[in-house]
């Protein structure tokens, strides 16, 4: 019996010890490009491009690269409208994948399965399809140019996604508290905000950051549908105040790059349970 104890304990040790091994790879492999970046904000131009002895380690950490940055005036502008033109569209997109998602799921209409492939399939059309029209459609608007434009065109690839994901949050949730609510006096509008809305707050957070996330990020439509440095994003701003032609100033660079990537960090951080979550529910539609 003892033998056996200790095969069942060795195997087990193995086993946690093969767990964590790939475990800690798999981190390692994941935020190193953080860590590099974050090691080249904190050198000089002259250590960034030397290899020589543990280049992983900034030899005379500084933060000259950060006082550049914040020295160029523009940066805080970019950094508002980048803020501010995600946080709009991640309220423009929720709000219509949420009514969206609810009717694929749980109303009963002929073809709701076919509209739900649909919007995904919408979701996977490439962005250089759509600029060209999106375009035009801005310019006939008179919104090209102006972070207006943006507003409009990044939900057109947000919406689908998350309408696709909610879709198959809502249809794992139980329908019986809604219908409750319903026998007990509430309109379909009432029991839907009441019961089933705050049991999908997981899938609708997940939704949310996605489309923060996206926005946050986005290069292609913040170059082509918005024009002057007031209206630039950061991702933009950033690159074309600090580098041009055969020529990259690595270091203000990197330190954009970890300051930008702050918010991103701190928000999936605080929600993290729920956006794992929503991601497991949402694509288990059943």
């Amino acid at each position: 019996m003892k033998a056996i104890k200790r095969a069942k304990r060795l195997r087990s040790l193995r086993n946690t010890i093969f767990f964590y091994s790939a475990l800690a790879a798999v981190v390692v492999v994941l935020l190193f490009p953080f860590y590099w970046g974050i090691v080249t904000s904190l050198k000089t131009e002259v250590d960034i491009y030397d290899f020589t002895g543990n280049f992983l380690v900034p030899k005379r950490p500084n933060l000259g690269n950060y006082v550049t940055l914040f020295a160029e005036p523009r940066y805080f502008r970019w950094f508002w409208n980048t803020f501010y033109v995600s946080t709009v569209t991640t309220a423009i997109s929720v709000f219509i994948s949420v009514m969206a998602g609810f009717a694929i799921a749980r109303l009963r209409f002929k073809g709701a399965a076919l509209a739900g492939t649909l919007i995904f399939i919408t979701y996977l059309a490439p962005k250089g399809f759509l600029f060209v029209p999106l375009a035009q459609i801005l310019k006939d608007w008179g919104l090209l140019g102006n972070l207006s434009a943006l507003m409009i065109t990044y939900p057109t690839n947000l919406i689908p996604f998350c309408a696709w994901l909610l879709s198959g949050y809502f249809a794992n949730l139980p329908h019986e508290p809604e219908e409750c609510a319903m026998v007990d006096g509430a309109s379909r509008i009432g029991a839907i905000v009441r019961i089933t809305l705050p049991m999908a707050v997981p899938g609708i957070i997940t939704a949310a950051i996605f489309s923060f996330t996206a926005s946050w990020n986005e290069l292609l439509y913040s170059i082509v549908f918005v024009s002057g440095d007031q209206n630039k994003m950061l991702t933009n701003g950033v690159i074309g105040a600090f580098a041009g032609g055969d020529w990259f100033s690595w270091g203000p660079l990197m330190a954009a790059s970890t300051l930008s990537s702050l918010p991103i960090a701190i928000l999936y951080l605080f929600f993290t349970d729920r956006f794992v979550s929503g991601i497991t529910a949402g694509s288990t539609k059943g």
